[in-house]
């Protein structure tokens, strides 16, 4: 089986440990997670976890199958790259000097479709969002400048298919 980029959605109660089970169902299998978020998820008390990973179809039912069996997950599911809507964020710290001594860098930040959230005297803070190649992208262009500090959240992302998953997990909760 080909190896892709998988997207798993694993909807909890918000439970000391639950992270350290989970990442280790992977840690166990060798497979790398790429991306990690967890926040609230629409439905009250219950805490979203959007893992990515690379592998292939196989290892992704066995892994969601194991995550599933923890006492504190209420249901997982996993998509592919085209199943779902998907963005990071990034911040840039950059130095102030080059917004004004640096015409390029104006030009970037205008290409690339950033925002600058915050100017001082010295230093500036930029503000990306778009797939990870893109900020990729800008990250490279403003290396050979000097980049102070660099943050890149993990993925976020909702399934283009139509699931209704309120009442899904209100199915799994009975």
């Amino acid at each position: 089986m080909e190896e892709k980029t998988f997207t798993i959605s694993v909807y909890s109660e918000n439970n000391v440990g639950l992270l350290n089970r989970i990442s280790g169902i992977f840690l166990k299998r060798h497979i790398n997670i790429l991306s990690l978020n967890v926040s609230e998820s629409e439905i009250e008390n219950v805490s979203r976890f959007i893992i990515v990973v690379e592998t292939t179809e196989k290892w992704v039912k066995n892994i969601v199958g194991q995550i599933e069996k923890q006492i504190e997950v209420i249901k997982a599911f996993y998509h592919t790259d085209e199943e779902t809507i998907y963005l990071e964020n990034a911040l840039f710290k950059i130095a102030s000097s080059l917004l004004f001594d640096e015409k390029q860098i104006q030009n970037i930040i205008k290409e690339s479709q950033s925002t600058i959230v915050t100017v001082s005297r010295d230093f500036f803070v930029i503000s990306k969002s778009g797939r990870r190649s893109e900020i990729e992208e800008l990250y490279a262009k403003f290396k050979p400048y000097g980049i102070m500090q660099f943050v890149r959240s993990g993925r976020i992302s909702v399934s283009k298919e139509k699931m209704e998953i309120s009442s899904l997990l209100l199915e799994e909760l009975k």
